[in-house]
């Protein structure tokens, strides 16, 4: 085989899903898109109208399908560039295009072995898991149809990549630049990302994972090394050794006598003021892209209440469609190939955890509530 060829062999997959959350795409669609994302958890109607409220701030529409089809297309045209012949789908969890109809299409493609690109970076069960529960219970509702049988794999969490992280990097820099000349060397990062649970942090990864032993689970662990390699990469570009910074959390959504990860972004920037700290650059290192999450919790009530407090802000962009991401996501496709080929390919991976693994665990990032059935694992 040609080396041209070998850098492009992706099989034995012969497509690509690219699975997300969801989101609503006018006002109408608000209160049902929350029924997908809460079912089963008997939530009143009435609440999830108080919940949709963010949404309502944007015209009822949520950013985030926009971008997926942005990313969509960038990995398409990565892909067309460097001549990999893989079709790429998309399907959602919570809203259209739903994850069973993406798969009914690829299964009427005539493609059988499938990789997905979750859109999430890190262990744990809302960002690894609980997609793993949907593409089974897609892949059973096929099965009742009586169509042909997908066999599907997850890549692997990208967290790390290079392609996830340098983006990061330069988009921190970028927003440490809008801020008054005076403050930047003495500016804090605050590095964001979704609050969830304490149990369910602690629990997050592989338990054969020796990250999983650290900092509060793999969730925890992976979100600081990604943010010590950020911090460390601004440090270098501009010569402030000593640049404080910390991981924070944001969306907290649970019961109140539940402990989540803490502190809340919120309450970090009335720390910093009455630190007297100068400054603060939040980076939404947690978020593949500018959801809802990012422009509400963000770019509304933390901004808010930073300009309450006269502390100077920015809001760092989220990788989005960077090509750069792209060209990692195509990396990871031909990574898993040969690696399912039997090959022994470089696995690509930033600061002291290395790379993660390809297949989970069944022990991998319990359900909290009940054992499911998850499809990608062993």
């Amino acid at each position: 085989m040609s080396d041209s060829r070998t850098r492009t062999d992706r099989t034995p997959y012969d497509a690509l899903l690219l699975l997300s959350f969801g989101g609503p795409e006018g006002p109408e669609d608000v209160v049902p898109f929350l029924e997908n994302v809460t079912r089963g958890r008997g939530i009143p109607r009435e609440r999830l109208v108080e919940v949709g409220k963010h949404y309502f701030l944007f015209g009822g529409v949520s950013p985030i399908n926009e971008q997926n089809r942005d990313l969509l297309a960038a990995l398409r045209k990565d892909f067309a560039d460097h001549g990999l012949d893989l079709p790429v789908y998309w399907g959602n969890r919570n809203w259209a295009p739903y994850l069973v109809d993406a798969l009914r299409e690829i299964a009427a493609d005539g493609h059988r072995r499938v990789l997905v690109l979750a859109t999430s970076a890190y262990a744990g069960y809302s960002g690894c898991r609980q997609y793993r529960e949907n593409l089974a219970d897609a892949l059973a509702v096929l099965a009742e149809e009586g169509l042909p049988e997908l066999t599907v794999d997850k890549l692997r969490h990208f967290y790390n990549h290079p392609g996830f992280v340098e983006p990061m990097a330069e988009a921190a820099l970028a927003a440490l630049g809008t801020l008054p000349e005076a403050v930047r060397d003495t500016a804090h990062l605050a590095f964001t990302t979704h609050s969830i649970p304490v149990a369910m942090a602690d629990s997050s990864g592989d338990p054969a994972d020796p990250a999983r032993g650290h900092d509060g689970g793999a969730y925890v662990a992976q979100h600081l090394e990604v943010a010590r390699l950020v911090a460390a990469a601004v440090a270098d570009a501009t010569g402030v050794a000593d640049r404080p910074w910390r991981l924070v959390y944001q969306s907290r959504s649970g019961a109140p006598h539940i402990p989540w990860l803490e502190p809340d972004i919120c309450d970090h920037l009335e720390e910093l003021h009455g630190a007297g700290a100068a400054a603060a650059v939040m980076v939404p290192i947690g978020f593949v892209s500018d959801h809802m999450e990012v422009k509400y919790d963000l770019d509304t009530e933390a901004a808010a209440r930073a300009a309450e407090l006269g502390l100077p802000a920015a809001r760092a962009a989220t990788v989005g469609a960077d090509p750069r991401f792209a060209a990692a996501v195509r990396e990871l496709v031909l990574e898993r190939a040969a690696t399912e080929r039997g090959s022994r390919p470089a696995r690509c991976a930033l600061g002291t955890l290395g790379p993660s693994h390809d297949v989970c665990a069944v022990a991998c990032c319990p359900n909290p509530r009940a054992p499911r059935p998850a499809a990608a694992e062993q």
